[in-house]
């Protein structure tokens, strides 16, 4: 006889929808005031970043043992899911202190972490990641930024591209070329201050969304560090770049589940509300049919990206796959979703006055960093392949 199956695996911990309450409560309140300003005017939201500070949600996951709230990567997918429901680029403060800080975390020394973890974990510094360039983009292992070993400094040239919050964040994980006969191997990872004399920062890019998020080229002029700023040993860097983005892929699922649950949610209440022919359009069994597809394609993502977050938290061997598939599948479906959410709203929905359009045009982002979705797909294709 077989015994009863559980099914306490598709319900999240007590603790996990206590974080997701607690976010929820701080965004509607102190941060989705300020997301439309911050689309509209492109500038950082201050306020929003001082609320989400204030509650600890600027960088969850950063551990106790160097000052921080040690969210395991489920809880830090919900913190960034639920601020990108209120404010897509709000959302980039907690995703992108992630992925700047995740080098560290994975094969930096204890004295480097010790070094920056706490000012991020206390709201101080913020932390970018610099991999992109002009010409290496898809193709990260193409990078021309060199670090040129220089007595017991390293000195770093070149340029980097699509850095999210370059010119807001204090500390920069930068990747250079050590040695450029080895190609991928050759490739080491280091921090860099934004008060190291050379370093300098492009015009903000005028983006189509996540307008309040600023994206700039980062300028590196005979950047000269310590040599004990290394993250790992030489030739490690690329490796723990890719491993970086098995980790965070996740969390750019979440803000995409984020996005597109603000969608679905306002365009819930809209239907409701709206009458046309006499009554409710939500009454209307073509809108019923759209919204069930939105529904029903958001919770599936949901499940996706929670797995995919379980999978970081452990480490499992297959993260490389789950990571890919959760940030494609949850970055297609929102694009999908907030694409829904305009229709549903008519031409109101192509309108500033109403929040859809922004998250439609915040959704594409999704698709896009942290890998393409065509990426992602190579990804997955290899991983299956794999004997």
């Amino acid at each position: 006889m077989t015994s009863e199956p559980s099914f306490d695996a598709y319900l999240l911990p007590e603790e996990h929808e206590a974080v997701r309450e607690a976010v929820r409560e701080v965004c509607d309140a102190k941060v989705a005031p300020n997301a439309a300003e911050a689309d509209e005017t492109g500038e950082f939201p201050k306020a929003s970043y001082e609320a989400l500070k204030a509650a600890d949600f600027h960088a969850p996951h950063i551990p106790e043992e160097y000052g921080g709230a040690g969210a395991d990567a489920l809880a830090t997918a919900i913190v960034i899911e639920e601020v990108a429901r209120a404010c897509a680029a709000s959302s980039l403060i907690p995703a992108v202190n992630k992925l700047g800080t995740m080098p560290l975390l994975l094969a930096a020394s204890d004295e480097l972490k010790r070094r920056y973890l706490p000012p991020v974990a206390r709201g101080e510094a913020m932390f970018s990641y610099c991999l992109s360039e002009p010409e290496a983009g898809s193709d990260a292992a193409s990078m021309l930024t060199r670090a040129v070993p220089d007595g017991d400094h390293y000195v770093l040239n070149g340029v980097k591209r699509w850095i999210t919050n370059a010119g807001v964040s204090e500390y920069y994980t930068v990747f250079a070329v050590t040695d450029p006969a080895a190609r991928s191997r050759g490739i080491s990872a280091f921090v860099v201050e934004k008060s190291d004399p050379g370093i300098s920062f492009g015009a903000p890019e005028k983006k189509l969304g996540i307008k309040g998020s600023p994206t700039r080229e980062v300028y590196l002029d005979n950047v000269r560090i310590p040599a004990d700023r290394m993250i790992g040993d030489p030739g490690t860097g690329f490796g723990t770049a890719m491993k970086t983005l098995d980790h965070t892929r996740v969390t750019i699922a979440a803000q995409a589940l984020g996005i597109a649950q603000g969608a679905l949610d306002y365009a819930r209440g809209y239907v409701r509300q709206r009458r046309q022919f006499g009554k409710a359009v939500a009454e209307f069994q073509g809108v019923q049919f759209m919204l069930a597809d939105m529904g029903m394609k958001l919770e599936a993502a949901r499940q996706l990206t929670y797995a995919a977050a379980g999978k970081s938290e452990r480490g499992d061997a297959d993260l490389t796959y789950f990571g890919a598939a959760a940030k494609c599948f949850a970055s297609d479906a929102a694009m999908e979703i907030t694409t829904d959410a305009v229709q549903l709203l008519g031409g109101y929905g192509y309108t500033r006055d109403y929040p859809v359009e922004r998250m439609m045009r915040d959704a594409k982002i999704t698709q896009i960093y942290e890998g393409t979705n065509q990426v992602q797909r190579i990804v997955m294709a290899r991983q299956l392949l794999k004997d």
